[in-house]
């Protein structure tokens, strides 16, 4: 579900966007579309979202918290004006749940309701209005027009395109969103399974601040994973997507979970996917931070057709033709072989639970080379045992610690870092806008 909270009267101007933020550009039969700037002159506000935000705002009240939201000029005005204007207290809301406002688009700057922009508190002198009021004689469509939702374009404060809802069942929706979100022809899986949702949503903050957008998270059957993908963050549904690959029905498509073996095989074929597509795949746990926009060229930089993680799960393969005949000639045969075995067995080894040790093996075992990543050599591990206050510097490509660790102690150490950088609120504490 998409909560729309204001429908909005006004013209917007190039001004409203998040600092650093895209130009506007609508075409000119769009004559609505979803924006999550909030206009509050000329709005009109739907019952239920005011009402959610009313509860909102007195619990941060009552709390002390302030409607800091780096990035937006709001968080300048709230320290010089403070509560005289709620605007961003609104515009903090909007973004912790990441609803969106209805606007509309009349072009030749026309709206239903105008700011006459009189000297007073907001001009020193009178500028006149802002828009051409919109009447029946400057009427040149048909005003009662309502598009359905999915056929609306959705910007986010920075005005880039959002695609909501993108969760994928199959092999074929994946490869249609493959193709839409990878960059130089290359994708990284982030796999969520048995990661707390702050830290995963901690890391999806930093691939907005690095500008990562060639992602796509592989996830257990949960509330927290259609949120993301209502948030516009691609999913797959693991466990319909399992289901599907295996075309066994008696799979229960409403289970929470998978088990180790279930998760390496539908690791394993949406890497194959991702290959046979002709795209390099890098698939890793949520246990990383990149602190770099080159983190994932310079990890892949010494990669052959394969390479591995030595101390993390992060396996990269290639989207090369010698890549696909291996993945062609049996190798995913072997990999339902081994997850078969795996699944009878009563207790499991950390390493045959892992994915990358499992692709490693039977890749070695085919005689084929797997490059090992040291990453030590670019990154930091957050060894919360022996943890240092030092901060960081520009060689630390990545942040990275194991799925054994305390996930309080991670926290900690990444506050301490300057890397934790979502709210109490569970959402980024700034808005990272690039331009396109």
């Amino acid at each position: 579900m998409h909560q729309i909270t204001v429908l909005g009267f006004m013209e917007l101007h190039c001004r409203d966007q998040g600092k650093h933020g895209n130009k506007m550009q609508l075409s000119g039969d769009m004559r609505l579309f979803l924006y999550q700037i909030v206009g509050t002159w000329g709005q009109l506000l739907f019952p239920r979202p005011w009402k959610e935000f009313r509860l909102w705002y007195d619990l941060h009240k009552v709390k002390g918290i302030k409607p800091f939201l780096q990035g937006m000029v709001t968080t300048g005005w709230y320290k010089k004006i403070g509560e005289r204007i709620w605007t961003p207290w609104f515009i903090k809301f909007v973004h912790s749940r990441s609803y969106f406002n209805i606007y509309t688009n009349f072009q030749h700057e026309r709206a239903l309701s105008i700011s006459h922009r009189d000297a007073g508190v907001n001009y020193g002198k009178t500028a006149g209005p802002d828009s051409y009021l919109l009447d029946e004689h400057s009427l040149d469509f048909d005003l009662l027009e309502m598009k359905s939702l999915s056929t609306l374009k959705w910007y986010d404060f920075c005005f880039k395109e959002v695609i909501p809802g993108r969760i994928i069942r199959s092999p074929a929706e994946l490869g249609h969103v493959i193709s839409s979100v990878q960059k130089q022809e290359s994708v990284i899986f982030v796999s969520t399974f048995q990661v707390p949702q702050n830290i995963v949503t901690n890391m999806l903050c930093h691939f907005e601040k690095q500008n990562i957008q060639n992602y796509i998270i592989i996830g257990s059957n949960s509330d927290f994973q259609f949120d993301l993908a209502r948030r516009g963050h691609p999913v797959i549904d693991a466990m319909r997507y399992y289901a599907g690959i295996r075309a066994d029905k008696s799979v229960d498509t409403a289970a929470s979970s998978l088990n180790p073996a279930q998760e390496i095989l539908v690791k394993a074929y949406v890497m194959k996917k991702c290959v046979e597509s002709g795209y390099s795949g890098l698939l890793v746990d949520a246990n990383i931070i990149p602190n770099s926009t080159n983190w994932y060229t310079e990890t892949v930089a010494s990669a052959g057709d394969f390479l591995a993680g030595k101390t993390t799960e992060l396996f990269f393969a290639r989207g090369s033709p010698s890549a696909r005949t291996i993945w062609d000639n049996g190798l995913m045969h072997e990999v339902v072989a081994t997850t078969n075995s795996l699944a009878t067995k009563a207790s499991t080894s950390t390493n045959e639970r892992s994915f990358t040790q499992v692709m490693v093996n039977l890749l070695e075992h085919k005689g084929v080379k797997v490059t090992g990543l040291d990453e030590a050599a670019t990154g930091r591990r957050v060894d919360v045992h022996n943890f240092s206050m030092t901060s960081t510097t520009s060689r630390e490509d990545v942040f990275h610690w194991s799925a054994k660790s305390d996930h309080n102690l991670v926290r900690k150490s990444l506050d301490e870092l300057g890397m934790w950088i979502i709210d109490g609120d569970s959402t980024c504490i700034a808005v990272f806008c690039h331009q396109s």
